[in-house]
């Protein structure tokens, strides 16, 4: 049963980095034409295609935030401290009840 749970969990990893690989993938080749684009339209006079980019890249950012697990605010497995805390907690309460 364990196993198999972290088994589960392993491929959901798996899934959401081949997500987040190929959404970054998708990021790099469209920015790459937009710019290319925007240069041989006018030169970068006006480099029109950094909004797209730095719009596009907020969003892969988040996206490898939530893929790796970084997050400076609660740290390195954080979620999975508390659900072990309060699944102990719970424990205890059953036990005076």
């Amino acid at each position: 049963m364990e196993q198999e749970s972290k088994y589960i969990r392993a491929k959901e990893r798996v899934e959401n980095e081949k997500k987040f690989y190929s959404g970054l993938i998708s990021y790099v080749v469209t920015i790459s034409f937009l710019a290319a684009i925007n240069y041989y339209t006018n030169h970068f006079a006006y480099a029109w295609f950094l909004w797209a980019a730095f719009g596009w890249g907020i969003g892969i950012i988040v996206s490898a935030i939530k893929t790796f697990g970084f997050n400076p605010l609660f740290g390195r497995d954080w979620e999975q401290r508390k659900i072990k805390q309060f699944m102990q907690e719970d424990e205890g309460r059953a036990k005076w009840q």
